[in-house]
């Protein structure tokens, strides 16, 4: 595992901000902190269909459609300088609606932005970080053991990920302007638990005693305001499973992390609309192009919906604009929200805990079995068994703590802007122990309970989480694909080998032993860029160890209030990291260890070493580079060959419409299907496949809502595998204070057609009534 619906749509969050009496322009008075900064973000949405799902590593998880767009949310801090731009001390973090990062998409990315900008951004300052949801798009990393389900490496979803990574940060580049930023922290109880509590309880009571959960349950928030526009964006860090959509799901989602991050971005936008500051009327969007398009240029088909009729097979030179991309000013930058990870690794979403689902009484503790089986074993949401419900009630939960912490952020960052990093070879590192002893890494290595999967998704056969032994027969199988050596065994230990990933080479590397460490500072802020999944228990460790260096070594500059934040799965991904305490128990987080039960051991040495230069000023070496395996790839996922549809039918016919004369109200669900094409001929960056149109009072349709609308879903499927024919399916349930009128839904799509040329092509339903 990398892994009541709230009818939540645009402008929806009135009585939700009234409630908690909030308000977009509060904020304590941004005095001169000597910050630059800039946000950002932009569309990774990626191919909807066909692709597997970067997560469960369920090879019959393919994408179908999109419940929420993906996205990747920059903020920038530079210190102002009298003097040229380029040498400014400057910070870039980027948070991906991905599983995790790829050391292949960092490398693409860095080589780009030198390309652009020189020397201003590098593999020193720049972090890129994963949410990890288990919904989105697979086939982007470079080693082979995380490209297996995705049929190797997938280009389209590669590109869209490293184009919307570079677009946020050119857009956040742009956007630097005088500004101050504020911290605030505080606990959220009731979104996360631990899903491997007999592993936590191996930790040391002493140590235990100091916290009062088995989970981290507080969430850090930056609050960046612009000097003159005031709030521009808010990044948030919290332990949570990006595992609210099970593995069954389909739909492209940013699960509960990205629904979080679309309720506040939406909430901020009625705040703003509310005091007039954007050029939009909060409670009726009809009336929205009478400002940003000219009489002229309205037509009955709406401009931003267009379409050249595509008969000549090139691109419309107008695409589908998304709903939000009219509500903006001439000037004011987007507010950007990030709901980013941190140690996130035996925490899950949900919150209900593990049952069985053949007896309904909770799993087996230790091993988290039913009756012997982990697949009967499953943890279960707040909304059981309705994931979108569930995915849509943690993030509401993160959502409203967010905000709440940014209403009440009054602790102003200042102070210096700097960065380590470098990389390290993890399968060999000599690592000295506090008792004195000497010990290392080992190469990595997955153990049987791997493959036993977690609660949130568990694997199939007879594996079984917490398993010292393995079998005969799956250690024949995976000494068939490489016996693990015994110096290889031994290291390992008490880890039985099932996979020796880090020892196999062909068709290329099969697991990193390369990795980046960073350390990221703003004033007393600072982030630990980690390319993994650590424990609550490893992370606390880690922030302590750092914390406690940075006092020791700075002469004051670091204090008790120094802020230490760990960024999870950024810059690379090397599955988990456990404490030696919880490796020894060997459940899938243990097993998932890959470099030996020392591995926390040498990422707090290695750490340590970074903060103590941070502190005192001096540089690290860089270390070995990592290898560059993008050329290596193989790419197995068969293309488009061609889009049909039946005889007598063409793309964007309706299979099944509204009635005729039909009306509805909140709560209502409208759902029509269209004959449509396979999503990969275009991913409809910065677009939508599917749009609610209203009639305004001019007898203009204007967009209401789109894909990137939790109220909207847009689903694909074929009548059969391999087939030509395709439908789509758009699924609207009508939220909570729609405005009252004439609708309208339309499909957006491309159709491949003989000779690989590509044809847009549109599907309107009949209007019908909401009132």
């Amino acid at each position: 595992m990398a892994y009541l619906h709230m009818a939540s749509c645009l402008f929806c969050f009135v009585l939700i901000a009234g409630l908690m009496g909030s308000s977009a322009s509060s904020t304590a008075s941004p005095d001169s902190s000597g910050y630059l900064i800039g946000t950002g973000s932009y569309d990774i949405t990626g191919p909807a269909a066909d692709v597997n799902m970067m997560g469960y590593a369920n090879p019959l998880q393919n994408a179908a459609g999109i419940h929420i767009r993906l996205r990747a949310r920059t903020f920038i801090v530079a210190e102002k300088s009298s003097t040229n731009e380029s040498i400014q001390n400057r910070i870039v973090f980027v948070n991906l609606d991905a599983c995790m990062a790829s050391q292949a998409v960092t490398n693409k990315v860095l080589q780009r932005l030198k390309n652009r900008y020189g020397d201003m951004y590098s593999e020193k300052n720049v972090a890129i970080s994963g949410t990890h949801t288990h919904s989105g798009p697979g086939g982007y990393l470079q080693y082979v053991l995380y490209i297996i389900t995705s049929m190797g490496f997938v280009r389209r979803s590669f590109d869209a990920i490293v184009d919307g990574i570079e677009n946020s940060i050119i857009q956040a580049h742009d956007n630097l302007r005088p500004g101050s930023i504020f911290v605030n922290h505080g606990d959220l109880l009731d979104a996360n638990i631990n899903r491997s509590p007999s592993a936590y309880l191996n930790n040391p009571s002493k140590e235990r005693a100091l916290y009062q959960y088995n989970v981290d349950k507080q969430m850090t928030l930056l609050k960046f305001v612009d000097s003159e526009w005031g709030p521009v964006g808010a990044f948030n860090w919290f332990a949570v499973h990006g595992t609210s959509m099970s593995r069954d799901n389909k739909l492209i989602s940013g699960d509960n992390k990205g629904v979080a991050a679309r309720l506040m971005e939406d909430w901020y936008d009625n705040q703003l609309a509310e005091k007039g500051e954007w050029f939009i009327d909060s409670f009726d969007t009809a009336d929205i192009l009478s400002s940003v398009i000219s009489k002229s240029d309205k037509r009955a088909s709406s401009r931003f919906v267009r379409f050249s009729s595509a008969s000549d097979g090139k691109r419309p030179e107008v695409i589908p604009r998304r709903v939000r991309s009219l509500f903006q000013g001439t000037s004011r930058p987007r507010f950007v929200a990030a709901f980013c990870q941190s140690n996130v690794g035996d925490t899950s979403p949900n919150v209900q805990g593990a049952v069985c689902l053949d007896t309904g009484i909770a799993c087996d503790f230790n091993h988290s079995t039913c009756s012997g089986r982990s697949e009967l074993c499953i943890g279960r949401g707040p909304a059981y068994p309705d994931d979108f419900a569930s995915t849509t009630i943690i993030g509401d939960r993160q959502f409203k703590k967010a905000v709440q912490l940014f209403d009440g952020a009054t602790k102003q960052l200042s102070g210096t802007i700097g960065y380590r990093q470098k990389h390290l070879d993890f399968s060999k590192l000599e690592v000295d122990l506090p008792s004195g002893e000497k010990v290392h890494t080992c190469p990595a290595a997955v153990g049987f309970s791997f493959a036993a999967g977690t609660t949130d998704g568990p694997g199939a056969f007879d594996f079984k989480q917490g398993d010292h032994q393995g079998n005969t027969f799956w250690r024949i199988v995976g000494a068939a694909l490489k016996p693990p050596a015994k110096s290889q065994i031994k290291c390992q230990q008490p880890k039985p080998v099932l996979i020796d990933t880090g020892e196999m080479t062909k068709p290329y590397s099969w697991a990193p032993s390369i990795l980046p460490i960073q350390i990221l500072r703003v004033g007393q802020m600072v982030l630990l860029s980690v390319p993994a999944e650590f424990t609550t228990m490893a992370g606390r460790r880690l922030r302590d160890a750092v914390k406690e260096t940075l006092i020791a070594e700075s002469g004051g500059e670091f204090n008790k209030d120094t802020v230490v934040v760990i960024a999870g799965l950024t810059n690379a991904y090397s599955q988990y990291v456990t404490t030696y305490e919880e490796y020894e128990i060997q459940r899938y987080e243990g097993a998932s260890t890959l470099y030996g039960p020392h591995t926390l051991s040498a990422y707090i040495q290695e750490f340590q070493k970074l903060a103590a230069a941070l502190a005192k000023g001096e540089d690290v070496e860089e270390g070995p580079s990592p290898p560059l395996l993008l050329d290596k790839q193989l790419e197995l996922l068969p293309p488009v060959v061609l889009d049909s549809t039946p005889s007598g039918s063409s793309f964007g016919d309706l299979i099944e419409d509204v009635p005729s004369n039909s009306s509805y109200t909140e709560g209502d669900i409208v759902k029509v299907k269209f004959w449509s094409a396979c999503p990969r001929n275009d991913l409809f960056t910065e677009s939508t496949f599917a749009l609610v149109e209203r009639l305004d009072n001019d007898e203009n349709w204007v967009p209401a809502y789109d894909d990137d609308d939790l109220c909207l879903r847009f689903m694909w499927g074929r009548p059969f595998l391999k087939s030509p024919q395709s439908f789509a399916t758009i699924r609207w349930e009508i939220p909570d204070r729609v405005v009252p009128g004439v609708y309208r839904i339309r499909h957006f799509g491309a159709a491949k057609h003989f000779f690989g040329s590509v044809r847009h092509f549109i599907g309107t339903t009949k209007s019908f009534v909401v009132y």
